[in-house]
């Protein structure tokens, strides 16, 4: 099993995802090879609360360019993760 912060990498922090935490409902970007279990796990352990659903989707990375040069951004994984009613996670604005 792999380790909590391999699985989370960072709160996903915006209008929409800061305002879904009053249904107890936090964002988070996680790696692309984790599965639900393993973000469930990785939230239990790093914040100590208990997590009822695991929601996740898979963004496609934009098109970019610069001059004649066109890239890509890598695609990302997004994990919406609700928890058991009376548990929050402190300060999941500041992570």
């Amino acid at each position: 099993m792999r380790d909590a912060r391999d699985v989370l990498i960072r709160p996903v922090i915006s209008e929409k995802s800061v305002g879904m935490v009053d249904e107890n409902k936090y964002t988070f970007w996680v790696d692309t090879a984790a599965n639900k279990i393993e973000i469930k796990n990785a939230v239990e352990k790093m914040f100590k609360v208990k997590v009822a659903e695991v929601r996740t989707i898979k963004v496609k990375g934009k098109e970019k360019r610069v001059g004649r040069y066109v890239g890509k951004t890598p695609d990302r994984k997004k994990a919406i993760v609700t928890l058991k009613p009376g548990d929050k996670i402190e300060g999941y604005a500041g992570l």
